[in-house]
């Protein structure tokens, strides 16, 4: 199984308002980046939607190590998904729709397609690759803004 390494980020003007993401794959010496942007969105739904857009990019099952500085990606995919769907993709109260259920019910059909292992890296704080996805995000926000 090939090992890939990916890091993803999003990034919102307002919350909501508009909003870019970024990902960053890398297998070997090969790296590839993606980006794109919503005009009205939130920070939470470009940081699944960079996840989610990244495993997508994928041709085969990988061995992947995902790189995050988001809490709500990471907690709702190991420590939340399984009560949702259990729940019917309701909240812990059994009343309320999860939050972006359309992303995370994307999220889940890709997840067992592949071995991830989460990491989460704190945001702003120099890490190369994750400032780079960053970048990439707030590029795709500005791009968004130009081309209206």
């Amino acid at each position: 199984m090939q090992r890939v390494e990916i890091y993803t980020d999003g990034a919102c003007s307002g919350n909501p308002g508009a909003g870019g993401w970024g990902a960053l794959l890398r297998y070997r010496d090969i790296e590839k980046e993606l980006s794109g942007g919503e005009l009205e969105t939130t920070n939470n739904r470009m940081e699944m939607t960079a996840v989610i857009r990244a495993l997508q990019a994928l041709k085969y099952s990988c061995n992947i190590t995902l790189y995050t500085d988001s809490k709500y990606v990471m907690d709702g995919v190991n420590e939340w998904l399984p009560n949702w769907k259990k729940n019917n993709w309701k909240t812990s109260n059994k009343k309320s729709d999860v939050k972006n259920i359309d992303l995370w019910q994307e999220l889940d059909a890709l997840l067992p397609l592949h071995e991830i292992r989460w990491v989460w890296v704190k945001g702003h704080n120099g890490n190369v690759d994750n400032e780079r996805v960053d970048e990439l995000a707030r590029n795709a926000i500005k791009n968004l803004s130009t081309s209206e």
